[in-house]
């Protein structure tokens, strides 16, 4: 083997040089007042890469920032995509188009375990917390 094919196979085989893979998570909201039974049309679509524990990966996420992207869906009102930004402290954000009033944050999520029957809150735009149970994860 020659020393430029040994060296395209280690870089081949680093883990760091691979994408990584971003997964489909799926939120609904859980039980809360108002919604004795969760509501499965108020949700959260993350498009992110996980780590084999179920923690968001960050430097996955640094290393594929274009395709990590959350979709917000509620019922009668038109589907919102935005970004997902890695913010101070670790924490992470929902960034949307709108401007700075609609933008969200997970209470830890850098903390939080992504397997379904889990639960993670997010602080939404009313500026209060809502809980939401992790329903499906997919890789794309």
């Amino acid at each position: 083997m020659t020393t430029s094919a040994a060296v395209r196979l280690g870089k081949e085989g680093d883990p760091s040089a691979r994408p990584p893979v971003i997964s489909h998570i799926v939120l609904e909201l859980a039980r809360e007042p108002g919604h004795p039974f969760g509501d499965p049309g108020h949700a959260y679509h993350l498009y992110l890469p996980l780590l084999p524990d179920g923690l968001i990966d960050a430097e996955g996420w640094r290393r594929s920032r274009s395709l990590c992207r959350v979709r917000r869906l509620r019922k009668n009102r038109v589907e919102t995509v935005g970004r997902i930004l890695h913010g101070p402290g670790g924490h992470w954000i929902f960034d949307y188009p709108d401007g700075e009033l609609d933008d969200e944050a997970g209470f830890r999520l850098e903390r939080e375990r992504f397997v379904p029957g889990e639960y993670v809150s997010i602080r939404e735009d009313d500026d209060r917390y809502h809980t939401f149970q992790v329903v499906s994860i997919k890789p794309l």
